[in-house]
Parts: structure tokens; C-alpha cells; sequence
């Protein structure tokens, strides 16, 4: 950990990370061209029996409303909750209006998603500008160029950054300076950070670990019995230490959903119907991802927990449910008759196309 440590010195002199993420992206797109949802609870999805919600506004979220909720449940919580069938193509284009606005001011961005992104503006702000300023410059460029709200995080690395950009939404702008990092870090429920999901944040609680105070009291031996290979990574963050670049380059390998089912499936057709659910979720993360696929895969675990996947490539790319379904179903039906009851389901895309430190003596320009 000392060479961590050390390294992490040389970046607090001088790296600079924007973590830039647009507000309620879907659900806002759809208010700004349709006056009539402006103010109104509203969710990006299909108001359907198997239908799943891809996004909600924030009018939406005070009813308990999110993304990847089936919309029955999104409708049980919201009445009055209206569904704007997504329109994935204009997300793409006004995506890139947003990913222009980051390419004025660094090269080095790494895409989360089409509402979501780093940048490091480290050069930029050895040359004299500030990250502040230049996150405040993007959040203005783009609502000037497309009508919505971003929220943005500055600090000295990706974790905290991402923190950030979460803390004063929507619409906020939150900086964390290498002095504050480890002590932001401390105060926050260990379920905000990134890599924390509700198993994991469950079990910590259960170690007595609510905070980041708290995980960071934890040594290193006791979190890697608890927590195997992620032990490394908890100890760093905790005391605001991530080391990970901005990757211009990064491609993704897979995007998938899955579900356990409470009582097995024996059916072949009602084995089918849970497909369109997830189905549903993908389509939907590969749209957030700004992905198409080639490869199909289903998982399929049985009741005795033996597992297998079934997969298919195909000539051209894949992003529409219909079209994944379809395959899907066919890799299902040639299991049938099962050998036994099925417990889980799960489909995935993957064979994506392919798109997608300096001198640090400076002062901490924020």
C-alpha cells in the first residue's frame, strides 16, 4: 500500500477528473419536446404487463419510480404516471451534441453510457484554466445546445468524482479537493460507493460497517476474508485513493439481465414470457451504453444450480428486443423439454463494435 500511497501524491498535485452525468437524460429529452410532460411524473418505457421502466423523471422519483422497475410496479406507485415510449435514436443524437461540447476541451473522455462520462483535464489545467471552470463551462455549453441539465463532479480521480457528481443533483456542481477527499469519503453510507451494490452493502451491515468511516477502520486482512479480491480496492477507497486513468479507448464486453424465479419454470412458454422482461432491461442498457451487439447468450441455471449458456453471433449488429428475443427463443426451445425446473434466466449481448501522466509540479487548480 505504500506505493499506492505514493502514487497517489503524485496525483493529488496534479490530476484533475470530471465526471459529468446528464439529468433523468431519457425522461428529460422527452419533457423538453413535448411541453405537455413538463412538471408531470413521467417514465421512458412500456406501459405494459412485462414492460420495464427506462428511465424516470425526477417528478417520477418522489413516488419511489426508477429505471429498470417493471412498469406495473412503476404504475402501482404513480398513478398518475405517464409512459413516453423511448426513442432511443434521438438519445443518440443528442448524446453526441453532448459528447462535442466535452471534446472542446479534452481528448481524454472515457464513456459511461450516452448521459455519462469522465474527463481528465489534467493538461488543460496545467496550461491555467481550473476544472471547476471548465466543468461549469460544459454544464452551460450544454444546456445552451440542448435544452437539459447536467450535473458534474471535480476531483483528483474517478471514484470521488463520480461521488460528486451525484451529491447536488440535479443541475449541481460539487468539487472535492485532495484535502477533503478521505474525509467526504468517511462521512457517506457505504451503499453510495461505486462497486457497492445492495448484497454487498448488506453484508457490510451486517460487519457493523455502515460508513466509510467505518470500512476504513477495517484492515486489510479482515476485509479480504470477508470480501476476497474486492479487499484492495475497499481499502483505497475508503482513504480516497483510485488510481485508474481515463481510458478513451475502453470497450465494453458484454451488457446483460437476469432473473431468479421464485418458483421454478417448467413450462416452456411461461419460460419464454420471462424472457421479455429482460430482454426489455437490456435493450435498454445497451441504448444507455450506446451499444450494438452481435453475440446472443442465454444463461440458463436449473433447480439442481447446474448452469449453462447457449449463445449465437450473428453477421450484423443487434440492439432492438424484438430482434434478441427472437433469438433467445430459439436458443431456449432447444433445451426443451427441460431436464428439470428452471431458476434463473439470464440474456446478454457482447461483440460490440469498436467505437469508442505528465508533469504534475502545478498547484491544485479546483
Amino acid at each position: 500500500m505504500s506505493n499506492q500511497r505514493s502514487q497517489q501524491d503524485a496525483a493529488d498535485q496534479g490530476r484533475r477528473i470530471i465526471h459529468v452525468d446528464m439529468d433523468a437524460f431519457f425522461a428529460s429529452v422527452e419533457q423538453r419536446d413535448n411541453p405537455d410532460l413538463r412538471g408531470k411524473p413521467v417514465a421512458v418505457g412500456r406501459d405494459q404487463a412485462r414492460g420495464v421502466v427506462a428511465a424516470a423523471s425526477y417528478e417520477a422519483r418522489v413516488f419511489g419510480v426508477r429505471s429498470a422497475m417493471p412498469s406495473v410496479t412503476a404504475r402501482r406507485q404513480c398513478p398518475d404516471l405517464i409512459f413516453a415510449p423511448p426513442r432511443f435514436d434521438v438519445y443518440r443524437a443528442v448524446s453526441a451534441q453532448i459528447h462535442g461540447v466535452f471534446a472542446r476541451h479534452t481528448d481524454l473522455i472515457e464513456p459511461l453510457s450516452l448521459d455519462e462520462a469522465y474527463l481528465d483535464v489534467t493538461r488543460a489545467c496545467q496550461l491555467g484554466q481550473t476544472a471547476t471552470d471548465i466543468a461549469q463551462d460544459i454544464r452551460r455549453r450544454i444546456f445552451e445546445e440542448t435544452g437539459l441539465t447536467a450535473s458534474a463532479g471535480v476531483s483528483y480521480n474517478k471514484f470521488l468524482a463520480k461521488l460528486a457528481s451525484d451529491q447536488d443533483k440535479p443541475d449541481g456542481l460539487t468539487v472535492i479537493t485532495p484535502r477533503k477527499g478521505p474525509g467526504f469519503v468517511a462521512s457517506l453510507p457505504v451503499g453510495r460507493f461505486n462497486g457497492v451494490g445492495p448484497v454487498t452493502e448488506a453484508k457490510m451491515h451486517r460487519l457493523g460497517i455502515f460508513t466509510g468511516a467505518d470500512l476504513r477502520e477495517k484492515s486489510l486482512l479482515f476485509l479480504a476474508e470477508h470480501f476476497g479480491s474486492s479487499a484492495d480496492h475497499y481499502y483505497a477507497i475508503t482513504r480516497g485513493i483510485d488510481n485508474r486513468p481515463v481510458r478513451p479507448n475502453r470497450i465494453r464486453k458484454s451488457v446483460g439481465a437476469e432473473n431468479t424465479f421464485a418458483k421454478d419454470l417448467i413450462d416452456l412458454e411461461a419460460a419464454v414470457a420471462t424472457l421479455e422482461p429482460i430482454i426489455d432491461k437490456v435493450v435498454i442498457r445497451c441504448a444507455e451504453k450506446g451499444v450494438a451487439g452481435r453475440t446472443v447468450t442465454l444463461k440458463v441455471k436449473f433447480s439442481d444450480f447446474e448452469q449453462i449458456t447457449r449463445r449465437t453471433t450473428l453477421p450484423g449488429y443487434l440492439r432492438d428486443a424484438p430482434g434478441i428475443m427472437k433469438i433467445a427463443r430459439t436458443l431456449l426451445e432447444a433445451e426443451y423439454p427441460f431436464r428439470t425446473g428452471i431458476r434463473l434466466l439470464g440474456v446478454s449481448m457482447s461483440g460490440f463494435e469498436v467505437s469508442e501522466p505528465e508533469n504534475q509540479n502545478q498547484l491544485e487548480l479546483f
